[in-house]
């Protein structure tokens, strides 16, 4: 659910709405009825990737390039 606030009420009741907003709803802060900012639940960012961290665990043949046998490939083309 989302509401709308005045900045006013905003500063007044922020305890109030932070604990709507902790609750899952969205607020949207308003200044003469036009929304200039959201009040939304936090959500952590996703843990930051590693370069390197599947290093030993992936295995490419070493045909990988190879051209593909004559029965496959008629397969494919037909």
């Amino acid at each position: 659910m989302q509401i709308t606030v005045n900045i006013h009420e905003a500063k007044t009741h922020l305890s109030r709405l932070l604990v709507r907003v902790m609750g899952g709803e969205e607020i949207v802060i308003a200044k003469a009825g036009k929304p200039i900012a959201r009040l939304v639940p936090y959500e952590p960012s996703p843990a930051e990737r590693v370069p390197g961290s599947a290093r030993g665990k992936i295995v490419i043949a070493p045909d990988f390039d190879d051209p593909l046998p004559k029965e496959i490939l008629e397969g494919f083309e037909g």
